[in-house]
């Protein structure tokens, strides 16, 4: 296999992986390598990956412990239960499609908003890594943006106005703005509330971001109106055209992102 490169993709954030098969036992210098782009970069992109369940978890935990995702809603899963399955194709009629009209399809369709993944839990995921095993032939593209680089263009004043600010997520509320009833009344008492800092520091190099999106409901200390504008403000500023990377999917893509930055 050729020499491992680290390609820029974006302006902002993102990089391509090239020369490492990720199905492979790996060095700790070839590992090393990989989590210091994590670190720069923030989006990882490693075309030709084909892994298995087993195979895309190994590579996980030499970042950390996989975290346990919620259930899902009325959807059975087709991988390892410590794997999510983000799908169109109904389980119980590989062939068809679902519907939008489908609860589960309802349920799904909040990944369209923009999100960090798991913001709403009481510690939340360092990282998310999505493979690309069935890809339509159009459409189906995924968009990251940088929270550094939105925290690093905000006015001065700005800045001050939001350290040490306190945001409550929830995603009980980001799924209420699709539809509503999508979660049983047991399923809901699972997922409370939870208190997130509005700006974080990366621990490897101190850098700062924004930390909001779609499970972002309202700031402490502010009247929730004002709040609201304020949270829809800065989403506004963070996602300029200009600072979002979309990536079109080729099959066996693996993208990883950092869930604290993106």
């Amino acid at each position: 296999m050729a020499a491992l490169t680290i390609t820029p993709i974006h302006r902002v954030l993102g990089a391509r992986v090239d020369g490492v098969d990720l199905a492979a036992p790996m060095d700790e210098t070839t590992f090393r390598r990989i989590h210091d782009a994590f670190q720069e970069y923030s989006v990882l992109v490693f075309p030709n990956q084909r892994l298995t369940d087993e195979q895309q978890m190994a590579f996980t935990t030499r970042f950390g412990p996989l975290e346990k995702t919620i259930r899902s809603i009325g959807q059975e899963h087709r991988l390892h239960e410590n794997m999510v399955d983000l799908s169109n194709v109904d389980p119980k009629a590989e062939q068809s499609l679902m519907d939008w009209s489908d609860r589960r399809m309802q349920y799904q369709s909040g990944n369209q908003l923009w999100h960090t993944d798991s913001s709403f839990k009481p510690v939340p995921a360092m990282a998310s890594l999505l493979s690309g095993r069935e890809v339509p032939p159009v459409g189906g593209e995924t968009e990251y943006v940088s929270m550094r680089h939105a925290w690093a263009t905000l006015p001065a004043e700005t800045q001050r106005r939001l350290e040490g600010r306190v945001v409550v997520h929830s995603i009980l509320y980001s799924r209420s703005t699709i539809a509503k009833g999508l979660f049983d009344p047991e399923h809901e008492a699972e997922l409370p509330p939870v208190r997130q800092a509005l700006v974080r520091a990366n621990p490897h190099n101190g850098r700062k971001s924004i930390y909001i999106g779609s499970h972002a409901w309202y700031i402490e200390g502010l009247p929730y109106e004002e709040s609201r504008r304020l949270l829809d403000d800065l989403l506004a500023h963070t996602t300029r055209p200009e600072c979002v990377y979309q990536h079109r999917w080729a099959q066996w893509d693996l993208v990883m992102w950092d869930n604290r930055c993106v």
